[in-house]
């Protein structure tokens, strides 16, 4: 046996799918060959596919008329053998060499960065609508970062052992949590989708994964790239089940061993809740890991660059329909800049291409769907009958074909407003200006307003006021930008996640995660114990 080390990794190079390119015509025949087909997606349980009587159709979100597919919904039953799967399989699992069990991931990952890359990505962009490059940034490149070094992070983690004296032996043995951990996946990132059932399971756990049921077209092409890569049956196992059965049957299971969670803050709060409730009846503490929601910040000072600025706006809040955590929502600018930023704004919203992601010239398309299309239209309702907003541009809401929303701007004239506290999680961004030798002071108002402190970003040449933001709101963000919107994380470069309700940072990306899917165990081992009780002192 050696000491086995992973391959170093390097981020994913993001392929450009420029017209004429190779890469362009396959990616358009890999849609043309998914529209052409229906999938139907059957939980993956134990290795077996479950299909219930429950059938559900799968809807592109700009037509959803569009048929892409149907999964089963399953129940209790489902629920319970997911469970008696993840557990059986275990054993087995967690006394793999971690070598053999990071074989799989790299697979898994080289798979999705040859052979499955323009599949996935026409899938995302079918399913997820994204436009081809938040599709490829996001389905294949983060997702080949997570698994890639993911294993690597394992590693570290593996190498990192205590000192030791003359006579004795002391290591660490990271174990796996007792029991199974449960995995709830967000609709907006494939990549998250992906790395929150595997992040445990490279640590030797056992998962239940639990995907946002409008995307789970694409959780099924993840669950086939594992099955290729060699992933053993029950280690994950996909339900799409109904929340109270979820909730009595996994969030009240005496093995339940940890959740790992992305979506919003109020369902993150309520399954803490229930596991509070319970505490009492696991076999261990369940650790909860979970990023919830932003209201995310750009605070501009007068120094800034404003073409730089206004870009980062457009890009910030409006690539992917605004559904990202770490979206510009919110953007502080003084008032002198307003006139010169709203110019270049509205010069470029008014160039952005829309329209259905499969014509991938298209920079802005439809919303997730239904409830996400009327909370948004809300949002933009209420504002546009306020006296506090003024709408800037945008406020068109349109569900006739598919869930399109305008990109949406407003200037909000007080800073407690409605749309400067909540996330709206939609193409919608809220601006206040403010008097331009004020700075300090609305830097405060910008830490204080809100009470997520996901991603936010700095915009200026001054030096000083660079530092003075990033001291004033060190708290409001664990991804803070200098200079660059606050969106875009890469994983080994910037590690994600935030705190206060924006959840328990424990930063995706990075080994800080990793290590909390296990529970180390101190050996010691004397090679020559005492024979006699006395102590030299007693002498």
């Amino acid at each position: 046996m050696g000491n086995f080390r992973v391959p170093i990794p390097k981020n994913e190079p993001i392929y450009s799918y420029a017209p004429g390119t190779s890469d362009r015509e396959k990616l358009e025949q890999a849609l043309i060959k998914l529209k052409g087909i229906k999938i139907e997606v059957p939980m993956i349980i134990g290795g077996k596919e479950i299909k219930t009587a429950d059938k559900v159709d799968m809807t592109t979100p700009h037509d959803h008329g569009f048929v892409l597919g149907n999964y089963y919904k399953g129940g209790k039953k489902e629920v319970e053998a997911a469970v008696k799967a993840a557990l059986d399989a275990k054993a087995k699992w967690e006394t793999m060499d971690w070598a053999d069990r990071a074989s799989i991931f790299l697979k898994a990952a080289d798979l999705i960065s040859g052979k499955y890359r323009y599949e996935l990505n026409a899938a995302t962009m079918l399913a997820h609508d994204k436009n081809i490059f938040q599709a490829e940034i996001d389905a294949v490149c983060e997702l080949v970062d997570f698994w890639r070094y993911n294993v690597y992070f394992a590693e570290q983690i593996y190498n990192q052992q205590p000192d030791n004296q003359p006579l004795m032996w002391n290591r660490l043995d990271y174990r796996p949590l007792e029991g199974f951990v449960f995995a709830v996946t967000p609709f907006n990132f494939v990549s998250i989708a992906g790395n929150l059932p595997t992040s445990p399971a490279i640590m030797g756990n056992t998962v239940v994964w639990k995907p946002a049921s409008s995307v789970v077209y694409t959780a099924h092409f993840l669950m086939e790239i594992l099955k290729e890569a060699g992933l053993p049956d029950g280690v994950i196992n996909m339900i799409t089940a109904r929340g109270a059965d979820v909730g009595e049957l996994i969030l009240k299971n005496p093995d339940l061993a940890g959740i790992h969670f992305t979506g919003s803050t109020a369902t993150f709060q309520t399954m803490w809740k229930t596991v509070g409730g319970n505490i009492e009846k696991y076999k261990s503490y369940p650790r909860i890991v979970g990023e919830t929601g932003g209201k995310d910040f750009v605070f501009v000072h007068k120094s800034a660059d404003i073409a730089q600025t206004a870009t980062a706006l457009t890009r910030g809040a409006f690539e992917y329909q605004g559904q990202k955590c770490s979206a510009a929502s919110r953007a502080y600018i003084p008032k002198s800049m307003w006139p010169d930023i709203k110019k270049i704004l509205l010069e470029q919203i008014d160039d952005m291409k829309k329209g259905d992601p499969d014509d991938v010239s298209n920079f802005f398309n439809a919303v997730i769907d239904k409830a996400a299309f009327n909370t948004i239209k809300e949002y933009i309702d209420y504002a546009k009958d306020s006296n506090d907003a003024e709408l800037v541009c945008g406020g068109g809401c349109d569900d006739s074909r598919g869930y399109f929303i305008d990109p949406t701007i407003f200037v909000a004239k007080k800073p407690d407003f409605r749309l400067m506290q909540e996330e709206i999680f939609g193409p919608v961004l809220t601006v206040y200006l403010y008097d331009d030798e004020e700075f300090e002071e609305t830097l405060h108002i910008c830490d204080q307003t809100s009470p997520y402190a996901l991603t936010g970003a700095i915009f200026a040449v001054d030096r000083e006021a660079i530092a003075i933001a990033a001291k004033i709101l060190r708290n409001a963000a664990g991804n803070f930008y200098i200079n660059d919107k606050p969106t875009g994380a890469v994983v080994g470069q910037q590690p994600f996640g935030g705190a206060r309700a924006s959840g328990t940072n424990d930063k995706a990306g990075s080994y800080l995660n990793l290590i909390r899917w296990t529970s180390p165990r101190i050996i010691k081992e004397n090679f020559l114990p005492p024979s006699d009780y006395r102590y030299p002192f007693q002498g």
